[in-house]
């Protein structure tokens, strides 16, 4: 009897945990989060935070949004969810390496995958969000990608090196992808 009223417990406790409530408090379609009502540790909202978010990884399911993309959508809400005000949010993304591959705009995303580009409604948001998107110009000229074939919403730097130092200089802390 003890056995099942334990299993029973669990049980109740692996449906709670799975039932949280997702929520996007800034950026509305992507980077889910959950509430953590329970949690000692939280944003500062007096604080301004700067955050540079360096991704360079590959997307092996390029009919499905970046992973790490997605995750600077995370970013953005956790920080909206912990009570910091989207005027002391400034965060920066930087694509380059592997990654810049799913920066196109539609026509050559579909010449590339044989799909449209999934990133483009969520770079969208992001920038809505107040999120600066640049990709690195050494990235893609070694990739053969023009910038006429860049989405709009992303913008063309130097080097991902060079604006990742700036950021950084300009006080930036740095999320690597």
């Amino acid at each position: 009897m003890k056995r099942i009223a334990i299993w029973i417990g669990l049980c109740l406790v692996v449906v709670t945990a799975g039932a949280q409530n997702k929520v996007n408090p800034l950026v509305k379609h992507f980077g889910n989060i959950t509430e953590v009502p329970f949690s000692v540790e939280n944003p500062d909202p007096k604080l301004d935070y700067k955050i540079v978010v360096e991704v360079n990884s590959d997307n092996p399911k390029p009919e499905t949004v970046h992973e790490f993309f997605d995750k600077v959508a995370a970013v953005v809400n956790l920080h909206a969810l912990g009570g910091v005000p989207a005027s002391k949010l400034h965060v920066v993304m930087v694509i380059h390496g592997p990654a810049a591959n799913f920066v196109l705009n539609d026509e050559a995303y579909k010449t590339k995958y044989n799909t449209a580009n999934p990133n483009i409604p969520l770079f969208k948001e992001l920038t809505d969000a107040g999120v600066k998107i640049f990709v690195c110009g050494q990235s893609l000229n070694k990739r053969n990608i023009a910038k006429e074939n860049v989405a709009g919403d992303v913008k063309v730097a130097l080097s991902a090196i060079t604006t990742l130092t700036t950021y950084q200089l300009k006080g930036y802390a740095m999320l690597k992808y």
